[in-house]
């Protein structure tokens, strides 16, 4: 169970990473912010890339369960960062998708690549 808890954090950081990085760049095209934010927002993006080879799994299996993630720390961002009220639909959306997320990043692990 600690693993899991580790992936999903690790998973969590990643996708704090990708949402700066594409945040930050929104804020200056529809916010009118200084294009000096450009600058920290392709760090982060680069941060993302680089955490996502942390993981152990193939490239396209993290990918898909890092989905799973991604979808509940948006919505987190968007109640916490953009002060939006969740609804229950928002809710049972991130609880679905991190299910997939754990089915994705639990299967157990066979010596055959299929």
């Amino acid at each position: 169970m600690f693993a899991f808890a580790k992936l999903a954090a690790l998973f969590a950081v990643t996708a704090v990473a990708e949402i700066v990085g594409c945040y930050l760049p929104w804020l200056v095209v529809k916010g009118g912010r200084t294009p000096w934010m450009l600058l920290p927002a392709a760090l982060s993006l680069a941060l993302f890339a680089w955490l996502l080879t942390l993981h152990p799994a193939a490239a396209g299996r993290t990918y898909a369960a890092y989905g799973g993630m991604y979808i509940a720390v948006a919505l987190l961002w968007l109640r916490f960062v953009d002060g939006v009220a969740l609804t229950r639909w928002d809710v049972a959306g991130a609880g679905i998708a991190l299910v997939g997320m754990a089915v994705i990043a639990l299967q157990p692990l066979t010596s055959c690549h299929s």
